[in-house]
């Protein structure tokens, strides 16, 4: 055999591996992707459900007693409401397909328009609280699996175990509150709502924070300490490697990698709590415009709202299974896709 043969030989074996991650990746990919469809699909149906599960008639309800049958039925043609299911659900489809979610019962303001004016502020406010859940989560979790390691101090863990557990089981419409109370009415340092600079920022995204932020901490502790039994933890200990350097290159990586998919729910929550908060702290996002909606019987906007909404949550939760297995390629749900 000459040495031609021999090194293609090699290569063909080389490259095997190569294409058969590559074939996992792609399967891997599409079956997010098709999660995401599925997903989309599902919201579509349950938001055209809607507004025929309604009790009574929305349109009537939305536009008053009052109103005559002709300016009713003329807002029922408009909202294809006259016409077979099917043929409504078609609409209804079509008009997202172009990015048309109609116009808002109350205001008559175009609903792409609203929640574009809106998205921004919504975003804005979870991506602030996803920050402070990852800095408060990875501080405190990784200072107390430092702290309570091999057992040690108990009395600690379990005071570290109830703050948390306290924490992460106050509802978010009174952790807000309580900071209003405490840091804009009692202190003056933070305004108590309004979106008026960075801020007014800072009282919503910690509110929003807290409760996922120590949940998260009390998995990063367990993490923590399960890599710090780790036998090249310790062998890195007896080589007296600095405890800085030691957590910055080989206890948060692994760490980080094991908690992402907490976090990940972590940030889907997020984007479902800020409609809570952003009516307590009256911040200009699509909570403060959803709930008024459902109450006001305006469908149009509930509809964009809730669809907006679940669609930012089902992108994250694959963004956030895509990067776990970036970090860590022999994750068996690779394998298994």
């Amino acid at each position: 055999m000459t040495s031609t043969t021999i090194d293609t030989a090699a290569g063909t074996e080389a490259d095997a591996p190569a294409a058969a991650r590559s074939g996992r990746w792609r399967a891997f990919v599409l079956r997010r992707l098709a999660t995401i469809a599925g997903g989309l699909v599902f919201l579509l149906v349950i938001t055209f459900l809607m507004i025929h599960l309604v009790p009574g008639d929305p349109v009537r309800a939305s536009l008053g007693l009052n109103v005559s049958p002709e300016v009713v039925a003329a807002r029922r043609a408009q909202l294809h409401l006259d016409r077979p299911l099917w043929v409504q659900f078609w609409y209804y489809v079509r008009d997202l397909a172009h990015f048309k979610f109609g116009t808002s019962i109350q205001t008559g303001e175009p609903v792409d328009q609203l929640i574009r004016n809106r998205l921004t502020a919504t975003v804005q406010l979870a991506v602030a609280a996803m920050a402070l859940v990852l800095v408060i989560s990875l501080l405190l979790g990784m200072c107390f699996g430092w702290l309570t390691a091999g057992g040690r101090r108990r009395r600690t863990e379990l005071g570290f175990n109830l703050v948390s557990g306290t924490v992460t089981a106050v509802p978010d419409f009174l952790t807000g509150t309580l900071l209003v109370v405490v840091f804009a009415l009692g202190t003056h340092w933070f305004p108590a709502s309004g979106r008026q600079g960075p801020q007014s920022m800072v009282l919503p995204a910690l509110a929003l924070a807290l409760p996922p932020a120590f949940f998260l901490a009390r998995v990063v502790r367990i993490e923590t300490v399960k890599v710090l039994e780790q036998d090249y933890i310790r062998t890195a200990k007896a080589n007296q490697l600095p405890t800085v350097r030691l957590f910055v290159r080989h206890v948060a990586p692994n760490v980080l990698a094991q908690s992402l998919t907490v976090a990940g729910l972590a940030l889907g929550g997020l984007v479902g709590g800020s409609v809570v908060i952003e009516n307590i702290f009256a911040w200009p996002g699509i909570g403060t415009a959803i709930v008024p909606a459902i109450t006001g019987h305006d469908y149009p906007v509930v509809q964009a709202c809730i669809l907006v909404l679940g669609l930012i949550i089902l992108l994250v939760n694959a963004l956030v299974d895509v990067v776990l297995v970036a970090l860590n390629p022999r994750m068996t749900a690779l394998k298994e896709y």
